[in-house]
């Protein structure tokens, strides 16, 4: 089969053929439609997430349909389709999984890092970790759900019942949590880079209330903000424009250093925190409610061959939304 294949940071991903993969105990095999391109993918590429397999299959958001299903696996036929997340397995045994947060997992492992993704034709998965598509939206529609739209819902559930919620960095995840945030009646700051307009433009075409850059203050205190920017800088900024008692959450899985900060900034019971990886339950619950919205994913689709080029377009913040390799009909 065709895959992208990540060897060293640094170094451009290289198209090759490899041996389709075997399925094992409790996984399916799936033939893949597409797979969503993500920050994280760029942080193994630069080497700052820096203890994946070698080599490597990379992609996390993984959109395709069952063509086998090892013995004894419930619930998945052939010719379902699935998504495959972030998260691809947990011991099911810790304190962590049986508290219901399966997400900090000790033992986890991770699809695309851990274990070889979708920049594939082919992948296997744990059947366990394989999430319904909902209908009504495509494959290329449905592949930034899977962590853009994941990860972001996670980050977004801890803003609680925020009326301003602030959004730092305007992309895959910004774009789906600022449909859901106006659907459910919020109103959303949107702060993109310093000079792009095009993305300000598009979180107003959003619904966005506002939309800024990341260096100015919002015309009004925020109820809460959620940084999908790796830069820790912002923190700080962040702090300075929330209202007291609210959470500024940090949801990127990598991030530059934050800088010292006053501690009157967080002084007034406001809260710091991070957002780790996501839970099935978060998949369930979300999957449903963008179903609902409906979410519409604005998806620029690069050719499996093309992974590179993909990979630059989203270093360069030149995608609107998210990008996708398109791999098979």
């Amino acid at each position: 089969m065709r895959a992208v294949v990540f060897e060293r940071a640094g170094e451009p991903l290289r198209i090759a053929d490899v041996p389709v993969p075997k399925i094992g105990p409790g996984q399916v095999r799936l033939r893949v439609h597409a797979c969503g391109v993500c920050r994280t993918d760029l942080h193994i590429i630069d080497g700052e997430l820096d203890r994946p397999k070698v080599p490597l299959v990379l992609g996390h958001q993984i959109v395709g349909t069952v063509d086998a299903v090892a013995d004894g696996v419930d619930g998945i036929a052939a010719g379902d389709r699935v998504g495959v997340p972030w998260l691809g397995w947990t011991c099911g045994e810790c304190a962590y999984c049986r508290s219901g947060r399966e997400n900090l997992c000790e033992r986890a492992r991770f699809t695309g890092y851990d274990v070889d993704g979708g920049f594939a034709e082919v992948v296997v998965a744990d059947a366990r970790f394989c999430l319904p598509v909902p209908e009504g939206f495509d494959h290329l529609q449905a592949a930034p759900l899977l962590c853009a739209g994941l990860i972001g819902y996670r980050a977004y559930r801890m803003a609680g019942d925020a009326r301003r919620v602030g959004i730092y960095g305007f992309g895959g995840a910004a774009h789906i949590l600022t449909q859901i945030a106006v659907f459910e009646g919020r109103e959303v700051f949107a702060f993109a880079r310093q000079g792009d307009e095009a993305t300000r433009s598009f979180a107003r075409e959003l619904g966005a209330t506002w939309a800024g850059s990341s260096t100015q203050d919002p015309p009004e205190p925020l109820d809460a903000a959620i940084l999908f920017a790796a830069a820790g800088e912002l923190v700080p900024r962040a702090l300075r424009a929330v209202v007291p008692g609210a959470s500024v959450i940090c949801a990127e899985i990598h991030m530059s250093d934050i800088p010292s900060f006053p501690y009157e900034l967080l002084w007034g019971e406001r809260v710091l925190r991070s957002v780790a990886n996501l839970t099935r339950r978060d998949g369930a619950e979300f999957m449903e409610l963008a179903a609902r919205v409906p979410v519409h994913t604005h998806v620029r689709a690069f050719p499996l061959v093309e992974a590179n080029e993909a990979v630059g377009a989203l270093r360069s913040g030149s995608i609107e939304g998210a990008a996708a390799l398109a791999v098979a009909g």
